[in-house]
């Protein structure tokens, strides 16, 4: 088999970017609690509404925070996990009413930036990795903070940072195209 400029195309790699073409993005957001998570799961949602994606939401629980007394780390963890479900149900539903779809849900333990590396390794129908980062001079992005350092080693999926400071009215304005 030949494409259009008469080259040579082996038959399996055709048929994958075909697949590729008419397989919908999916825009993974981390989900945390943080003041401009929200940002990035606006402009997520909107992208995929814009281009007939969908939406996938990542909620991992750091297991160092369980370490403390070992007799109540197990109904630490299960309150963390009821707690973490509460807020995906709510982010669903936001999701669902910006983008007219549910998102498809993961929840997962460990650190967060090798959790996110490892899904996006496992699923490879993930297109896009959609963050937020703070508008504070001082924050904590360990994640961003990961992927511009030794983390770019494993980055095979493109990532977007949508600034916390922007506004709706912003976010709209960039998803619409």
């Amino acid at each position: 088999m030949s494409d259009e400029t008469g080259a040579s195309v082996d038959i399996g790699d055709f048929h994958a970017r075909k697949e590729f073409q008419t397989r919908p993005r999916v825009f993974l957001v981390l989900v945390d609690d943080s003041a401009e998570m929200p940002k990035a799961l606006r402009f997520a949602s909107l992208r995929a509404k814009h281009t007939g994606g969908m939406v996938a939401l990542l909620h991992v629980q750091d297991n160092a925070e369980f370490h403390h007394w070992l007799g109540v780390e197990a109904l630490m963890k299960e309150e963390a996990r009821e707690e973490a479900e509460a807020l995906l149900q709510k982010l669903s539903e936001t999701v669902n009413d910006l983008c007219g779809s549910y998102p498809i849900i993961y929840m997962r333990e460990g650190d967060r930036a090798n959790q996110l590396f490892d899904l996006l390794e496992e699923d490879e129908t993930i297109s896009i990795v959609v963050l937020a980062a703070s508008a504070e001079k001082e924050s904590n992005d360990h994640v961003i903070s990961h992927l511009t350092g030794k983390g770019r080693a494993r980055m095979r999926t493109p990532f977007t940072i949508v600034p916390g400071n922007l506004s709706d009215e912003e976010i709209d304005a960039l998803t619409v195209s």
